[in-house]
């Protein structure tokens, strides 16, 4: 997989306006915020879709939607709610291949999406 912008912020090449880091998690504000709270949650390890995923990658996915909670909660997004993202290839919105889940909030959402 070749460098993006997600692995060059996961490796602190690039800055971002992180709100969460670890070993293995990075969260940030996304730049092209969706909602008045719009952040990303990336694992370090260069994974670049959900459905490049393997049984190896399990308690890091699982770790992805932990902080995922914790930084929609540090947000003040969690009681009112919020909702959680994770685009899969070209037909399903993805951009940027490197896995990534949005943690949207801050205004209803509407189901389905549009």
């Amino acid at each position: 997989m070749s460098d993006n912008i997600f692995t060059k912020i996961a490796r602190g090449e690039i800055p971002a306006d992180i709100v969460y880091k670890d070993d293995e998690v990075v969260a940030f504000r996304d730049i092209n915020p969706q909602a008045p709270t719009h952040l990303l949650v990336i694992p370090r390890k260069p994974i670049p879709t959900l459905d490049a995923a393997g049984p190896e990658d399990a308690t890091l996915l699982g770790k992805l939607l932990l902080v995922a909670a914790q930084v929609a909660r540090e947000s003040g997004i969690a009681e009112q709610g919020y909702r959680t993202v994770i685009n899969c290839n070209a037909a399903a919105g993805q951009t940027v291949y490197h896995l990534h889940l949005h943690v949207l909030g801050g205004r209803p959402f509407n189901w389905p999406p549009g």
